[in-house]
């Protein structure tokens, strides 16, 4: 029996949500899918000055269509407002993050909560509505970015350490529940890399970090988003993985 051949359907809209997308790691890999061609929805909490901006260059250059949304992606109220004027979504990117550094007994309630909220709360709640648009169409990827602290834990950054590893293993089990349905869930666990995050750290101690890393240097924004790209073109079948970018280092 002759194999027919259909025509390859070609230029349809592909739709990624980037959250935390001002600076750092979620604005390298907003302008990175954008060269993709993907229209991109991109968040951030309070940095306006540089989302909007951005979104504007991304079309201008790339000739998609990029709409800013200004939202604590840690709270459901937010996250909400943002899906209901999301129709179709064919990639979620959950980026958004924060730290604190300091002794456990010292850390404030209303700080643990911020940091839970922000890094992993935040992960479910875009989850949540995300899943149902990427039902339709029985495909869709969901890229968390972790920590390598999120494995091995880092004193003094124990909140953090908590949240990222919580990131790991909904990753892990939420790619078992959505494997039936050609949904991919996979996460980067990044090592040192050169974003604000690290501007509470010394010279002196990034020195020091750099020392320890066998690569001997700090990862760039640009590394995580380039291996973003290439979990989005991987094998369905790589699902539930928590890709160490590191360096080496731990």
């Amino acid at each position: 029996m002759q194999k027919e051949n259909f025509p390859a359907v070609q230029n349809i809209p592909k739709y990624a949500l980037v959250t935390g997308a001002s600076r750092g790691i979620g604005r390298a890999i907003a302008e990175r899918l954008a060269q993709e061609g993907f229209h991109l929805y991109l968040t951030c909490r309070q940095s306006a000055d540089l989302l909007i901006p951005l979104s504007k260059d991304l079309e201008g250059r790339h000739g998609i269509s990029c709409i800013p949304f200004i939202a604590d992606m840690g709270n459901y109220a937010d996250v909400e407002r943002i899906f209901q004027q999301i129709p179709s979504l064919n990639v979620l990117v959950n980026n958004a993050g924060i730290s604190y550094v300091g002794l456990l007994h010292e850390m404030s309630v209303s700080d643990w909560q911020a940091v839970m909220h922000t890094n992993l709360d935040a992960v479910f709640y875009t989850s949540r509505f995300a899943i149902p648009l990427m039902l339709r169409s029985h495909s869709g990827k969901i890229l968390n970015i972790s920590s390598v602290w999120g494995n091995v834990g880092a004193s003094m950054e124990t909140a953090y350490s908590a949240s990222k590893g919580g990131v790991d293993s909904f990753t892990r089990a939420l790619a078992k529940e959505l494997a039936p349905s050609g949904i991919q869930v996979n996460a980067i666990a990044c090592g040192v890399i050169d974003t604000d995050m690290n501007q509470c750290f010394s010279d002196a101690d990034m020195e020091i970090l750099r020392h320890e890393i066998p690569a001997d240097r700090i990862g760039q924004p640009s590394e995580v988003a380039e291996m973003a790209a290439a979990l989005l073109h991987a094998p369905e079948y790589l699902t539930g993985q928590v890709i160490r970018l590191d360096g080496g280092w731990i």
